[in-house]
């Protein structure tokens, strides 16, 4: 691909529809995002922390909240000094880190926001993401997560798995998608208490959603280039086979949960 770079046989799909032109990659869309954000009440007061702030798309949002600090962490460095260029101000800051193990003082934040961060790991992966923000968080503090849900809770085994498989090869990531149960289970187990769960459909590749996105000009850009790229469209095309095959067990969900010790 020329103005997208070469699509690599091994790469991470997040990484690919980047190069495409997506801004928008968390599987309930913008617009889960958004009432998530909203269901989280950041203050003035708050200083907020962002897990994989990637593109920055939910970074200007919680900065337009006017935190008395933002920070994200990203493992980037090129993402890094983009949104520090960007969007960097005095009391607005990106940086090297891994959410498993930050840098970060203990009990230094009001709010915690991770978004597509988590499914992306095996389950002791998430743990210790879900720890790392515990730490981070004062008590009472929230975190928020946008991630991807599996439904229906009681869901065979056999479909789980042939799902997980799917998935994973397409995106080239270890992705472990949950149930609303156990995300619950999982936040509860690691010091948090649910307050508010969303779901949206799982429709990321869909026109329509690509449009509610990504806006007409971005929708665009990305079929053009999609059109023109052999290679991305047959990747991209089976991306959404992928999806449209599962389209009645995923999910976007998005969860509020406040540390209570």
């Amino acid at each position: 691909m020329n103005t997208t770079g070469s699509v690599k046989e091994k790469e991470k799909g997040h990484a690919f529809l980047s190069k495409l032109g997506k801004k928008v990659l968390r599987p309930g869309g913008r617009e889960l995002t958004e009432k998530l954000i909203a269901t989280m009440e950041i203050s003035s007061n708050d200083a907020v922390i962002e897990f994989a702030p990637g593109l920055g798309k939910s970074a200007a949002l919680l900065i337009e909240k006017n935190p008395k600090s933002y920070i994200g962490i990203d493992i980037d460095q090129a993402a890094i000094e983009k949104l520090n260029h960007k969007l960097g101000k005095s009391n607005v800051e990106f940086m090297y880190g891994n959410a498993s193990h930050t840098s970060l003082k203990e009990n230094s934040a009001e709010r915690i926001l991770a978004e597509a961060v988590l499914t992306m790991h095996a389950d002791h992966r998430k743990r210790e993401m879900l720890r790392e923000a515990h730490r981070i968080l004062k008590v009472n503090g929230i975190i928020g997560l946008h991630e991807l849900g599996i439904v229906p809770e009681n869901i065979d085994e056999e479909t789980k798995a042939e799902m997980t498989r799917d998935l994973a090869e397409i995106s080239h990531v270890n992705a472990r998608p949950l149930t609303e149960t156990e995300w619950r289970n999982l936040l509860e187990m690691e010091g948090f208490k649910v307050l508010k769960i969303m779901t949206n459909e799982m429709k990321l590749l869909e026109v329509k959603r690509l449009l509610a996105d990504e806006g007409i000009f971005g929708a665009l850009k990305i079929g053009f280039k999609v059109m023109t790229h052999p290679n991305a469209k047959h990747r991209m095309l089976m991306m959404r086979k992928v999806f449209r095959k599962y389209s009645q067990n995923m999910r976007g969900i998005a969860i509020t949960a406040q540390k209570i010790n």
